[in-house]
Parts: structure tokens; sequence; C-alpha cells
């Protein structure tokens, strides 16, 4: 049966709310029931833990939104807790003040004063943005309704400024973190040679629909590559964060956090964090992930720094080819 460390890391992982934690251990339990001859229980642990995570995905779902913005706008209910961002601790202390000031914003509001509702989060692909949403709305107890900003432009064009309208206006009436992604799509700089009129006059109408939102809502937006922004975006917002890659130290605290009990006790950490070089947070995240599903698959409990590097090394090989 399951060990006394792992019984206790199920609960601690569950009381937490650290699903991708508890996942990982239940795997664990699974590769050790299999190594001990229970292969029918070591199945049906994967199988709960499959079925959990399918069930999890089913909740991503179209917002009731008027027929005419359905598929434009999704929604979920994340239930990533804190812990689970890897970021500089600026940039977790900023994301604690909105937290803070979102429940203490009647405190705020009797001194004429708002709480932190629009943020705009700015670095390269895999970072940690769309992470940074889920984890906000966790944290706030509201639903993400993430807006397919691309759909909406290539799909409307002519229309766009009325559909933004439309979900402005919603925003009132339906309180939750929006999350706008690929930013730029919308926002890009009125200045630039290429633009055509209609995006900006889209981009006129979001600053509009931005500087007199009085909703309860929190706006995220993200964008890959800032320098695109109009400039005049940067000041309708209360918070702009910048993402990176992560350093040495986010490096092995991520590793540490996907890998949880499946990390050999003994481990090569400069071996595999040299192995992160030029990778984001969501590709070491994956590479874990490979190395752990290929110990469960060869009933192994722990994952040596070689594997994990080898997994790393396919990761990196991708962009080697470009």
């Amino acid at each position: 049966m399951a060990t006394a460390d792992q019984i206790k890391s199920l609960i601690r992982s569950y009381s937490e709310e650290d699903r991708e934690r508890f996942y990982s251990i239940a795997l664990q339990v699974a590769a050790h029931e299999a190594k001990q001859g229970h292969a029918t229980l070591a199945h049906e642990i994967r199988e709960l833990v499959d079925t959990h995570k399918r069930r999890a995905h089913q909740g991503l779902t179209v917002v009731p939104f008027p027929q005419e913005l359905k598929g434009l706008v999704v929604s979920e209910s994340p239930d990533i807790p804190f812990k689970s961002l890897v970021a500089p601790q600026t940039t977790l202390d900023r994301f604690n003040r909105v937290v803070k000031e979102f429940y203490q914003r009647g405190k705020l509001q009797q001194h004429g004063l708002s709480n932190r509702r629009r943020l705009l989060l700015a670095g390269p692909p895999g970072t940690g943005k769309t992470m940074s949403a889920r984890v906000l709305a966790h944290e706030l107890k509201l639903p993400l309704y993430t807006v397919q900003v691309d759909r909406l432009v290539t799909k409307f064009m002519g229309e766009t400024s009325a559909k933004l309208r439309q979900i402005f206006d919603i925003m009132v009436q339906k309180q939750g973190v929006y999350f706008f992604d690929e930013f730029d799509a919308i926002g890009g700089d009125r200045a630039m040679d290429n633009d055509v009129g209609e995006m900006r006059r889209v981009l006129n109408a979001l600053l509009q629909f931005i500087e007199q939102d009085q909703s309860d809502s929190i706006i995220v937006a993200a964008t890959n590559n800032p320098k695109l922004l109009d400039l005049a975006l940067f000041r309708r917002f209360d918070d702009v964060l910048y993402y990176s890659l992560p350093d040495e130290g986010e490096r092995k605290q991520l590793i540490e956090l996907v890998m949880g009990t499946f990390l050999a006790s003994r481990f090569a950490w400069k071996k595999v964090l040299s192995g992160c070089d030029g990778l984001s947070q969501a590709e070491i995240g994956s590479a874990c992930r490979d190395a752990i599903k290929e110990a469960v698959l060869h009933d192994r409990s722990k994952v040596s720094a070689t594997e994990l590097t080898t997994t790393l090394n396919q990761r990196r090989q991708v962009y080697s080819r470009l």
C-alpha cells in the first residue's frame, strides 16, 4: 500500500488545493502499487486521475453571452492556487496587492479610492501570463472569462468595436476576471505605417471602453510583445507586469513544485538547471511531466536528474531546428 509519506503528501496537497501536486503523488502511488504486483489497483488509480483531469477540462465552457458573441468568450473556474505561480518576488507581491485591494475595496471606496482592476501582462510566450490570470481568478473566487481576441478581429473585421462594447457592457452584469490574450491584435500602435483605418477606430474605441468602465470586474490583458502596443494603452492600466524566462532559483522552485515526490533524493541540480537554459516556465513544466510519465510507465517512483535532463533536451531541440 501507499507509504505514510505519500498519504501525508496527498492530504497536504488536497488541503492546499494543489491539484498538480495531488495528481503527481497519486500517480506515484500507482507506480508503487504496480511495482508491488498490484497491477489492477495501479490501473484503477491512474483511471481515477485521468477521469478527474477530464472533468476539470470539461469545466471550460462557452459563456452564455449573446448569440452573436458565441465562441468568442470562454469561461472556466480555475483551481490553481497562488503557490503554483513561479515568478520573481516583486511580481508575486504586486499580485498579492491586487488580491488584498479587491477584498478591501469597500474600505478604499470610503476614502474615494478604487482597487486595482486593470492589469497588463507582458513577456515572452510560456512565461506565466495566462496562468497568472487563472491564479488571480482562483484567489478572487471569480470565474475567468477569456476573450478570444484574434478570433474577434479576424471574424468580425468591421464590427470589432461593436463586439467589444457588448463585452464591456456584460462586464457590469457578470463579475469576473476578463482575460484579453494576444492583446496587441486590437491594441497595436496607431502610428504604425501598416495600420489600417478600421483598426485605428477599434483602438480608439478600446481606449474609451477601458477609461469608462465602472464595473466590479477585473481586466487582465496579455501581450508577447509590448513594443507593438500603443503608448496610450499603458496609462489605462493600474499595473504593468513584465515577465521573463526563469532564473536559476525560479527553475529549481518550478521543478520541485511539479516533480513533487517523484524527485530523486540525490539530484544533480547543476546539470538539470543548466539544461533549462533558454526554456520558459511552461516548457520546463512540460519536460517535468514528460519525465514523470516515463517513470510511471516503467513502474518507477522516482525521476533522476539524467532522465529529466533528457526531456529538457528534447524541448530544446525543437528550437535548434528553427
